[in-house]
Order: structure tokens, then sequence, then C-alpha cells
């Protein structure tokens, strides 16, 4: 399905150009120099027509390259705040881990109540994050 979605955001840029150049066709060329353009009975107005319909084409193509580079933007915008929440995550995980082991480190070097609080707490953390670190 992306394959075709792709052939069809080629298809405006493709028909403008293949419009110009009938456009320029009709406009510099007559039947002196290709016969077949006499059986055209107004070469102009075909020109004229062909204009038309190359500014119609020319205004899908701005809409079709505003809305892939809207997307293109908006896929790095997610990805930029994917990153940005990954680097929070891994932050706070050092951050707990740290305090883990300053903790721990206080803990076995001065075993009083107090230091045993502190870590019976960060246990209580890090049980409660155990799933989301």
């Amino acid at each position: 399905m992306s394959r075709l979605i792709n052939l069809l955001t080629l298809l405006p840029s493709t028909s403008l150009t293949v419009l110009i150049i009938g456009i320029a066709f009709l406009r510099f060329y007559d039947e002196t120099d290709f016969t077949f353009l006499g059986q055209l009975t107004n070469p102009r107005i075909w020109s004229n027509r062909l204009t038309v319909a190359a500014l119609l084409v020319a205004v899908v193509n701005l809409g079709v390259e505003w809305n892939r580079r809207n997307r293109e933007t908006d896929r790095l915008a997610q990805a930029e705040q994917r990153r940005d929440e990954a680097a929070e995550r891994e932050t706070r995980r050092t951050r707990i881990e740290v305090e883990r082991d300053l903790a721990l480190l206080s803990f076995l070097t001065d075993p009083s109540e107090r230091n045993r609080e502190i870590l019976t707490r960060i246990m209580a953390l890090l049980t409660e994050y155990r799933d989301s670190l």
C-alpha cells in the first residue's frame, strides 16, 4: 500500500512536467515543424487549456508536498519526544540507583536506625518502580 501511495505522490509533479512540455510544444511549434499539429484546429486554445490544467496540477502538487513535509516534521518531532522520554527514564533510573548505593553504603558503614530507615525507604521505592526501571 505504501508503494502505491509513494507512486501517487509522484503523479502531480510528473503530470506537471508533461503538461509544461505540452504547452511549450503547442506554443513554439506549428504544422510546418510537425505535420500532425495541422490536425489541431486551434493549437493556441489547446495550449491555454493545458496551461490551466498545469496551474491546477501545480496547486495539487503544492498540497501533496505540504502534506509530506508536515508528516515528516511530525515524525521527527515524535522521534525527538521518544528520545527525550528515554533520556528522562534513564536519568531517573540512574538517580534511584545512586540513592540506593548511597543508602546501602551509609547503612554498611553506620548501621544506625536513621540509615536503616533511609535504606528501607529506598528499597520500597525500588520495589514500587521495579517494572518501570
